[in-house]
């Protein structure tokens, strides 16, 4: 299986990153939220990392990291998906 994580900016610009998963290649990464059955809730932390409870479960569980500046070689960044999971 295709698993992969990646820490981008939800503005493609250099804005607050947050993890974004992928799980099929050539698809678009997708914000952790999207992925309910991944994602778990976030530590309750002023300023805290949006995913970072949730990249801590998967990267125990195998997934791989890629490196924000080469998130192109791995799929469409171009338009990042969107989700409309709200967090809990």
């Amino acid at each position: 299986m295709h698993r992969q994580m990646c820490w981008l900016s939800k503005s493609g610009g250099d804005g607050e990153k947050i993890l974004y998963l992928q799980t099929e290649p050539n698809q678009p990464w997708r914000p952790y939220t999207a992925f309910g059955h991944f994602a778990v809730p976030d530590y309750k932390i002023q300023g805290g990392s949006k995913g970072w409870a949730t990249y801590q479960k998967l990267l125990k569980a195998g997934w791989t990291l890629v490196p924000s500046t080469r998130a192109n070689e791995f799929g469409s960044t171009s338009s990042y998906a969107e989700s409309t999971v709200q967090n809990q």
